[in-house]
Formats: C-alpha cells, structure tokens, sequence
C-alpha cells in the first residue's frame, strides 16, 4: 500500500443484461414505477437536466448523455449513456444502445449497469400506458401502431395495460397508416420517420395520440394541423420547447401550439387532462433521465431479492 493511502472494501456491482432487464421490468410494474417518477417530478424532487449529445462529425451515430437526481425516500442517481444509430435495424440492431447506470445516494458508489436498450423501450411505452390512462377515452377500444419496430412491439405490450381493447394494428412501412387510423380510439406513433406520418384530416374526434418516434429538433412524426387541433401533454415543458421536433416545427410553421400540462402535474391534480369527449389528446413523449433512474432502481431491488444479474467487485 503506498504511503499515505487508505484501506477500504470494494463495493459490489450488479450488472444486468437484456434478457435480465426484459425478465425484471414487468410492464405493470414499470408502469406504476412511471407514475411515481413523473409524480415526483412534478413536485420538485427531480434534478433533471436536458440530456447531452456528442455528435462528431464524420461519425454514423451520436451520443446522448441523460443525467438525473432524484431525492425523497426513493433517492438516487442516474446516468443513462446511449449511442443511437440510425441504420442499427438493417443489422439486426436496436437503434438505441448504451447502459444505465445507478449510483447509491449515500456514498456515490456505482452500484448498478443495467442495459439500456431494453430498459428504453420498456419504459417509454409504460410512460405511453401512463398517458393513456390519464388521457384516452375511457371507451377507447381502437389501437393503432404506426411503426413495428422496438418501441412498436413494446408499446403492442403495454397499451392494453391503460384500456380494454378489442381491435388492434400495427402498421409497417409501406402500409395504409391513413385507413388504420382513420376510426383507432388511440394511435401510437413509433417510426423513425423525418416527415409526419399522420395527418389532421385522417383522426376522428376524441382520439388520443402517443407520439413517440421523434426524440430531436429536426425531425417530427405529427403535421402541424394536428399539433394545433390537439390539447398537448408533455413529459416535461423544458425537454418539450427545446428538443421536439414536432412542437418546433409545428411553431415554425406559425400555429399557435400551447402545452397543456406534464402528465406529472395531472398524476398529482394540478393540471387537468382530458375535458370532453371530442377533445384530441396527445403525448409527446421526449424521454426523461428520471423514467431511466427510476427504472433502474427498481431493477436493482428486484434482482437482490431474487438473486439475478451478475455481481463484481469494483
């Protein structure tokens, strides 16, 4: 030992994979974990800054960065490091691939490392479920999913959680999204899509809509027409006005786009959700640091008790 240096015990690291994860982080679970987190947020017991992107430029992919503190009796840190690539599903790949990582609040140990690609698609449809319990019609019995790729067959899964339905699609490339949605109670947009994917004219009145494909600035799944008819629900107002693509957009077009109010600040009954029955509802879910904080400490207690994942010394 060199001089000068003291002695302590190595903390244990549990690691979980993607068959872990996936086994672990139920749906319903997931969903009620969604509710506590967003709660907490809207309360004030959340540190959650904008995420960070590295974007070298000759690189096919980026990095994002998602930190977050939560404090209370659930406290914790969190750092979501994740590199989407694009071109990922050609190769068989998620688009979305990085690690979770869950720090202890008492000491600031890494305590857990948890796959990222399924913790993302598992939590951001259980976000999805937490919007449409809160927002849909209670009637609703129509879905439609325009996408069928990760967060499509997540969302397949997690919606039936919020409502009773009877018919359901999921829509790939190239299929008629216009006659899938034209009757759908609620429509779930997962695509990787640049352009919008819906249109105003096409959604019956009383729909609700879960937007989640578009995450950045530049790219959008719903028109500006629809943005404008519809009362917007948001993970987070900060996230909303500086990395939405459909919300920036739709602004730049010149509509007049109001956010409504977090689907926190309705978990909480400070804000209102649906009003009539005619109303158009829809999320736009960004994805927040604390759903990923949130999801990995449930993770963590999980797999102690029943003794999953793999434990280092670090």
């Amino acid at each position: 030992m060199m001089a000068g240096a003291t002695s302590r015990s190595m903390s244990e690291l549990l690691i979980l994979n993607e068959r872990e994860v996936e086994e672990l982080l139920t749906i319903p679970d997931c969903i009620a974990a969604m509710e506590e987190a967003l709660a907490a947020l809207a309360r004030g017991e959340v540190f959650n800054p904008l995420r960070g992107v590295v974007r070298p430029p000759n690189a096919d992919g980026f990095l994002g960065l998602m930190p977050a503190w939560r404090g209370g009796d659930r406290a914790g840190w969190g750092l979501k490091e994740i590199c989407l690539y694009p071109g990922n599903p050609a190769r068989g790949l998620d688009t979305h691939l990085g690690a979770v990582l869950l720090h202890s609040p008492d000491t600031g140990e890494l305590i857990g490392v948890f796959n990222a690609s399924a913790i993302t698609a598992i939590r951001t449809a259980a976000v999805s479920a937490v919007a449409t319990k809160l927002l849909a019609r209670e009637d609703a019995k129509t879905l439609a999913i325009v996408g069928a790729g990760v967060q499509g067959r997540s969302h397949l899964r997690a919606i039936p959680h919020a409502r009773d339905l009877r018919d359901v699609r999921v829509l790939k490339r190239g299929d008629d999204v216009e006659k899938a949605v034209r009757d759908a109670d609620i429509v779930v947009l997962a695509t990787s899509s640049r352009e919008p994917v819906i249109r105003r004219e096409w959604l019956k009145p009383g729909v609700h809509i879960n937007a989640v494909g578009s995450s950045i600035a530049t790219t959008r799944e719903v028109d500006t027409a629809t943005m404008a008819a519809a009362s917007l629900f948001v993970d987070r107002r900060e996230s909303t006005v500086n990395e939405s693509g459909d919300y920036l957009l739709a602004l730049k077009d010149g509509a007049d786009v109001q956010i409504k109010a977090e689907l926190g600040e309705v978990l909480i009954g400070t804000a209102k959700g649906r009003t009539s029955a005619d109303e158009i509802t829809l999320f736009k879910s960004l994805g927040l640091a604390i759903e990923d904080l949130a999801s990995a400490q449930l993770l963590y207690d999980k797999a102690r008790r029943d003794g999953v994942g793999t434990r280092v010394d670090f």
